[in-house]
């Protein structure tokens, strides 16, 4: 039976020419983002785009003339947990679940082109099904990347410290990232179709059309084959009414927008780093992803349960967030350094490439002191060398046009 939202048109456009099926895996929210802001780039005259997710997210977009179909995501919980304790994001069940999901989806819809977001299943889907697949991914997880792989907060930091535990993990990394390949090449064989190899990042990026959400003046990689692309920043926030202070905000002091999402070690951190804010001559805004805060806000803080990330970050002289991309790029659309509290391997690895261009500062969450963030934030802020050079990152996001750059791309398929 097919399954269709409000979002779906009232009436289909007369002339249809192609048929794109959107695969967000809602792991995180920017999985879904990416597909929703991609999708309202076709034009309608031209495409038909049907979206597949979980709901955990749609309410943030409100009403989009898109059909959609609920399709299984594992719980968010679970792909945290599983990613903090090193252990492969999908088991051997989980995938296979996902193949026969996307198969019948894929025959429900009959797409002309498919396009999915960390759906690491479409690899297998796709190609049994015959459709060309496109997969959107960040290019610090391209096998082509020439960055080194920072430790991830992990149990064996307190004991032995990061430099020793990052010594045993350079060691170790290259089995870990193995055994999380396993899974999928099974299914693989299970399909008739070859294996990837024990490298997790061709496993996170194998398609027949490799889409970066980057800018190549930012991740430093080795020449890409002709399959692999720079799609360029998906900048996105909702829309939401803005909280009663927003227009009242002290104009005297630098403004900080804290943003760190809702998983349980962010909702820890927030507490701590508005404590080490606390004592700094700036205004701070923070978002708690409608957790509670369980702490009375500082008096220089003005706290909401969500606010519109690139309006928020227009406004300030700092960003302090998880380290995600979602969040850095509209950081640096807006020409505004980041103090980035990272956890997992994605957000350290993004971070470590704000570092490196001179933009940002990498704090562990799992070791995160208020004396340490008050210290960070106060670099970032005194140091003009920062706001230069995310000035400069702003010029070169402004100038992608990542919608025109992903139409391009499915003209030719």
């Amino acid at each position: 039976m097919v399954i269709e939202s409000a979002w779906s048109t009232s009436a289909a456009p007369q002339s249809l020419h192609r048929r794109i099926l959107f695969v967000g895996e809602a792991v995180t929210l920017a999985h879904v983002v990416r597909p929703v802001v991609l999708a309202q780039a076709l034009d309608l005259a031209c495409y038909e785009v049907v979206l597949a997710c979980d709901n955990r997210y749609l309410k943030l977009f409100g009403q989009l003339p898109l059909a959609w179909r609920p399709i299984e995501t594992i719980p968010t919980v679970k792909f945290l947990d599983n990613l903090a304790r090193g252990w492969p994001v999908y088991d051997l069940d989980t995938l296979r679940r996902y193949v026969r999901a996307d198969l019948v989806l894929l025959e429900a819809v009959k797409p002309d082109v498919v396009v999915g977001d960390f759906r690491i299943s479409l690899g297998v889907s796709a190609r049994v099904a015959g459709v060309p697949y496109f997969t959107i991914t960040n290019a610090y997880w391209s096998p082509y990347s020439r960055l080194p792989f920072p430790l991830p907060e992990h149990p064996m930091i307190p004991v032995f410290g990061v430099g020793l535990s990052q010594a045993l993990f350079n060691l170790a990394r290259p089995a870990v990232f193995a055994l999380h390949t396993l899974p999928l090449n099974r299914v693989r064989r299970e399909y008739g179709l070859p294996s990837l190899g024990y490298d997790l990042r061709t496993i996170y990026t194998d398609a027949d059309q490799t889409l970066y959400a980057d800018i190549p003046d930012f991740i430093p990689t080795a020449p890409l084959p002709p399959h692999h692309h720079w799609l360029g920043p998906v900048l996105w926030s909702p829309a939401m009414e803005l909280p009663d202070w927003w227009e009242t905000l002290p104009s005297d002091r630098p403004i900080i927008y804290v943003a760190l999402g809702s998983s349980g070690e962010n909702v820890r951190a927030l507490p701590v780093i508005l404590r080490g804010l606390a004592e700094l001559p700036v205004t701070v805004i923070a978002a708690t992803a409608g957790q509670s805060l369980g702490i009375e806000p500082p008096k220089n803080a003005y706290v909401a349960d969500f606010l519109p990330g690139v309006a928020a970050a227009a406004r300030s002289h700092l960003v302090v967030c998880n380290g995600g991309s979602l969040a850095t790029q509209q950081a640096l659309a807006a020409g505004v350094p980041v103090l980035g509290i990272a956890g997992n391997m994605d957000q350290h690895l993004n971070m470590l490439c704000l570092e490196q261009a001179g933009v940002g500062v990498r704090l562990r969450v799992g070791r995160l002191i208020a004396g340490e963030v008050r210290t960070a934030a106060q670099r970032l802020l005194d140091d003009t060398g920062y706001r230069q050079e995310a000035g400069r990152l702003r010029q070169v996001i402004n100038a992608w046009d990542t919608g025109r750059v992903f139409v391009e791309k499915l003209v030719w398929v």
